[in-house]
């Protein structure tokens, strides 16, 4: 069994920005689809802008996001300091705040998790 928490740290504005984002969603599904394994998914810092373009059924990884969902997290100051608050509660992402407004890195250590950034 395997902990896995996939950090999308990307941002929009270029071809590796979006490769990243791939790549970092094709890794969190294969973690989601392996019995046993776990698996959080993170939008961090400029990562995430990415959640109102992947909520776009035109966008071509909508699909590839859709099938992680349920493991989707969103840093929530960050969220607000690239002003995607709005898009992240419109799409009902679990917002997290354990460490001064960011997700708690330490705590996904204590829990055992890998750390995959992108």
């Amino acid at each position: 069994m395997a902990k896995a928490a996939t950090i999308i740290l990307a941002g929009t504005e270029s071809h590796t920005d979006l490769g990243r984002l791939a790549n970092g969603l094709q890794a969190a599904k294969e973690f989601a689809e392996t019995e046993g394994d776990e698996v959080e998914l993170i939008f961090d810092g400029a990562g995430t802008q990415w959640v109102p373009e992947l909520e776009d059924e035109d966008h071509d990884y909508h699909e590839l996001y859709q099938s992680v969902q349920d493991d989707v997290m969103v840093c929530d100051y960050c969220a607000g300091t690239f002003d995607v608050g709005g898009a992240v509660d419109d799409a009902a992402v679990v917002r997290i705040d354990e460490n001064a407004g960011h997700p708690s890195i330490r705590s996904l250590v204590d829990d055992d998790y890998e750390i995959i950034t992108y």
